[in-house]
């Protein structure tokens, strides 16, 4: 700490009180290396859906931090995580996207693993090894798997939390994304495959920026200038017609001390049903009737609309676009996001049509708003690699101390703090806990913000 009684964490790099980020957290390869040890070998990550691997046999290649992983259902239904990577020299084990297999089979040595991940096979294993080697032992390497309604998770590390509580008060707010348009717990589906694509920053960028980055909206001034969202009138989001005609608080939402984040309305009071696919009946009847059995399942708590959040590290998910996008990092410099989209399984065909082509519109490689981002984002990073640039911390500062606790109802989510309008506290909780895990070295229980606060 300093005389002044600031927190200074991640290595001195992290000064929450005064709302300053050092630079060199995007551009060193030393502070990368160690965000490899002691983030993503720790957290729960994002990596896949379950709609993805619907039958037994099923697999879909994820990722986690910088490595190759096979999520699938094994011949009993059974999830599994399993590091790509052959025990033996290390080469991948399922080279393919996704499939159906019962067994991986390496093909540089041959050793065959089954879809439980046990090793079944190794080619002269009485002639070459002499029977002595103990295939129980050679099994893949598997982590810990939590689905949440259907959203899969892993986690290397057994001494990290179960993913709820891992989640926290951030809950309620995944819950709202995970809900289908009616406000009940039901299928959605992965819509086709997974867009996949490098951009030039380091992931902290992305994670940050969905967060809750109201601020840099005049990017996106010329996207709100076209009619992008199905609702026939100018604008990005499928929510326009509705945000445009009622009074609602537009708030950042940060749940301390996990460093997860959303963003979303409050509106003031009830509102109506607003028309939004007007041209198109069949999908106007079936958003409308959604509406209506949600406004009587949820109640006072319909009033919240939410807009998304990072679930800490590195997944971001948006309502309205419905989607999970991962920003897995590929060195400091780069990084690689992997975004799908999802619509519910039981919506007719044409509503699923309808979301097929907005999303392409607004997220993505191709996305308009998406490519905003991504000029931001690439320009930024230049600016955080500058032998000048350097010397100079960013500014998080905006908002700083004007969170209110609580406010403004009692069941959004918890012991939060929130902000009405613009404000850069969700950032500053994200830093937070990005330093108290850099804090944590690792083979050691993770420590939470609060955690150090309290112990200084």
């Amino acid at each position: 700490m300093r005389d002044g009684g600031e927190r200074i964490h991640g290595g001195g790099l992290v000064d929450i009180d005064r709302g300053l980020i050092s630079r060199d957290i995007f551009s060193s390869q030393a502070i990368y290396a160690d965000e490899l040890e002691r983030v993503f070998a720790r957290a729960w990550l994002f990596v896949g859906h379950e709609s993805q691997i619907p039958e037994p046999g099923d697999f879909v290649l994820g990722r986690m931090g910088e490595e190759s992983v096979i999520v699938n259902r094994d011949r009993d239904g059974r999830l599994h995580v399993f590091l790509n990577n052959c025990r033996h020299r290390g080469m991948r084990v399922c080279r393919y996207d996704h499939g159906n297999t019962r067994k991986f089979y390496c093909p540089y040595h041959a050793w065959v693993y089954s879809d439980q991940g046990a090793l079944i096979a190794v080619p002269k294993l009485e002639s070459g090894y002499h029977n002595e080697l103990d295939r129980d032992e050679w099994g893949l390497i598997e982590a810990r798997v939590s689905s949440y309604h259907g959203f899969i998770f892993a986690c290397w590390d057994e001494a990290t939390p179960d993913f709820e509580t891992y989640l926290g008060d951030h809950r309620f707010y995944f819950d709202d994304y995970c809900e289908l348009p009616d406000g009940t717990f039901g299928d959605w589906e992965a819509l086709g495959g997974i867009f996949k694509w490098r951009m030039p920053n380091n992931w902290k960028f992305g994670a940050e920026n969905f967060a809750g980055d109201y601020y840099h909206n005049p990017s996106h001034a010329s996207v709100d200038q076209v009619v992008l969202s199905p609702a026939g009138v100018k604008g990005r989001h499928t929510y326009d017609t509705v945000t445009r005609k009622r009074e609602v608080h537009k708030l950042n939402i940060c749940i301390t001390p996990e460093g997860h984040t959303a963003r979303g309305e409050l509106f003031k009071d009830d509102y109506d049903y607003m028309p939004t696919y007007q041209e198109m009946p069949v999908v106007e009847d079936w958003f409308r009737e959604c509406y209506a059995k949600r406004q009587e399942r949820l109640g006072e708590k319909s009033r919240w609309f939410g807009h998304g959040g990072t679930i800490f590290p590195n997944v971001s998910y948006s309502n309205g676009v419905q989607s999970m996008g991962t920003w897995h990092p590929a060195g400091p410099h780069e990084t690689e996001t992997w975004r799908i989209f999802l619509v519910p399984k039981a919506a007719p065909d044409e509503v699923k049509n309808v979301l097929r082509h907005y999303v392409i519109r607004y997220q993505g490689p191709s996305g308009l708003t998406e490519q905003d981002d991504m000029e931001n984002w690439g320009y930024a990073h230049e600016g955080a690699r500058g032998t000048i640039a350097r010397r100079h911390p960013f500014h998080y500062g905006m908002g700083l101390g004007h969170e209110r606790k609580g406010w403004p109802v009692d069941w959004l989510g918890g012991d939060v703090y929130a902000t009405e309008d613009v404000s850069e506290q969700n950032q500053r909780a994200f830093y937070a806990r990005w330093a108290a895990m850099m804090d944590t070295p690792p083979g050691a229980e993770t420590r939470r913000p609060a955690d150090i606060k309290a112990a200084e």
